[in-house]
């Protein structure tokens, strides 16, 4: 366990944390002009947003091992350089740099993704709920403030120029990092120490449960992130305000951050936190249905809907350190949440813009997406009764 420099480590690991999601949500405000710019098909401009999701879910799994012979800080590190190659080679304006950057991008990513829920558990053993707190906090405020920012940029700078000023924080975070690396994690037994002969999660009911569960709150959530905007401006609202109720829908579910730690454990939390899921991501797909251009009403639309998928995507991290009982199962359930998780995530965006492009209405999406949404709710029910992992 480690309680050196708890501080720094915090500091640091929220600016990892901020660039987890910032390079794909800086991407939806910006798919018409790379869809006129670079002459990529409507069909397909929702790859983009799919990428990522594939890498995590092939990455996912391969990241463990590799931080388990190398060490998890050492591993953010290295994979951070890769994330911030991906961002630049994007500002490239050709269709190959950007979906091989993009994929770059999802490999740097995936480090953060699966470690820092162990490393939150292996630095900060008595601070768990804290560090959960500010990592969700900060990866969810950054990247909607990344989706207000690209949604601006975007209408007075080029596409690279935007790509380039909006993935400089990354660099930051590498610089920022670097002091951990003296603390680095290897997976190996220490002098006098033996390491735990814990139980794997891959053949734990609980586990799959988990990994159900973030699939299915990742499919949803990015479905949304990607094909929102497209689907306010079909029922005439302007682009700037669709990017902003984007933006409201992220920022909504900032305080899940520390609600759901709070409220997880407890009956009524339970009951109070479902009721909310429910509310955002059941019928959250069906309000955004509605043929509303009423600003007011549209941000409390999205903010309902934000509110439930920050109650789903901090259950689903609350899951990884509160249903495992050291830091490598965490690192272990994580890691396969993740890979088949986003492998089912990956479906969403393309799936969703190519049923509009047949049926040219959002109608079918939207129930499909409610009916993901149910299945979510109910796996939750599940995975609360069951006890953690055993040791």
């Amino acid at each position: 366990m480690k309680n050196k420099n708890q501080s720094w480590f915090l500091i640091s690991m929220m600016l990892i944390a901020a660039n987890l999601r910032l390079p794909i949500t800086i991407i939806p405000p910006l798919l018409k002009t790379i869809e006129k710019n670079l002459g990529v098909p409507s069909s397909l401009i929702g790859l983009i947003t799919s990428i990522p999701l594939i890498a995590f879910a092939i990455f996912s799994p391969i990241i463990v091992k590799i931080a388990k012979k190398f060490g998890n800080e050492l591993t953010v590190f290295v994979f951070f350089i890769i994330l911030i190659s991906g961002s630049y080679l994007r500002i490239i304006p050709t269709v190959w740099a950007l979906f091989i950057g993009t994929t770059l991008v999802g490999i740097g990513i995936d480090s953060g993704n699966v470690l820092v829920p162990a490393m939150i558990k292996d630095h900060l053993p008595t601070k768990i709920p804290l560090g959960s707190g500010l990592y969700t906090g900060a990866m969810l405020t950054i990247g909607a403030i990344g989706t207000a920012l690209s949604g601006i940029f975007i209408d007075h700078i080029s596409l690279s120029a935007t790509l380039a000023i909006l993935s400089a924080l990354a660099i930051v975070a590498l610089i920022f990092w670097i002091p951990n690396l003296k603390s680095n994690t290897i997976d190996k037994v220490e002098e006098g120490v033996e390491k735990p002969n814990y139980r794997t999660v891959w053949n734990q009911p609980v586990g799959w449960y988990i990994t159900v569960y973030f699939g299915l709150q990742s499919l949803v959530y990015y479905s949304l992130l990607t094909w929102t905007p497209a689907l306010l401006v079909s029922h005439g609202v302007a682009n700037v305000t669709a990017s902003n109720i984007l933006t409201v829908l992220q920022i909504a579910g900032l305080p899940c951050s520390f609600i759901v730690p709070m409220y997880a454990s407890k009956v009524n939390g339970r009951r109070f936190l479902n009721t909310f899921l429910i509310i955002g991501y059941v019928f959250g797909p069906l309000m955004l249905l509605l043929d509303i251009k009423t600003t007011w009403i549209l941000v409390v639309f999205a903010a309902l809907t934000g509110f439930g998928s920050g109650i789903a995507f901090n259950e689903a991290i609350y899951y990884f350190t509160n249903k495992t009982t050291n830091p490598y199962q965490t690192a272990e359930v994580s890691g396969m949440a993740q890979s088949a998780g986003y492998l089912l995530a990956a479906f969403g965006p393309v799936l969703f813009g190519f049923i509009n492009d047949i049926t040219n209405t959002w109608t079918i999406t939207m129930f499909l997406l409610t009916g993901f949404s149910i299945i979510l709710v109910v796996t939750g029910i599940i995975i609360n009764r069951h006890k953690p992992i055993a040791e």
